[in-house]
Order: structure tokens, then C-alpha cells, then sequence
């Protein structure tokens, strides 16, 4: 079981890697007071991906051993 767990994690990065081989292309990101950021669209990805995880971390409540 193990082992397929592994294989599936690394078809999975191996996938990833591809992607972000493929978009290499700088992707610029407008915000406020005509400001603007290049980065490559796997990179933003990735930033809005992590900020996603954190704020979702962040605002789920958690249990305690209040009931005890």
C-alpha cells in the first residue's frame, strides 16, 4: 500500500513539474495605483495555492477537549 502511495505522489509531482515547465511565460498581475508584478504563472500559482491553504487553516475552527 505504501508503494502505490509513493508512485501515486510521484506522478503527481512529476505532473506538476511538467506544468510548470510548460508555463514559463511571465504573467503580469495588475493591482492597485497602477502597480503591477511579472512573475511566471507557475509561480503565482503556487502564491495563490499557499495563501489559499493558510487562510483556510486559519478560519477553520478547531476542536478542543473542552467535553471532558
Amino acid at each position: 500500500m505504501q508503494l502505490i502511495i509513493w508512485l501515486l505522489r510521484l506522478i503527481v509531482f512529476v505532473f506538476l513539474v511538467g506544468f510548470a515547465a510548460i508555463n514559463l511565460e511571465n504573467t503580469t498581475l495588475f493591482y492597485y495605483q497602477n502597480q503591477s508584478l511579472e512573475l511566471p504563472l507557475s509561480v503565482l500559482l503556487l502564491i495563490f495555492f499557499a495563501l489559499g491553504v493558510m487562510l483556510t487553516i486559519l478560519t477553520t475552527p478547531r476542536k478542543t477537549d473542552a467535553k471532558k
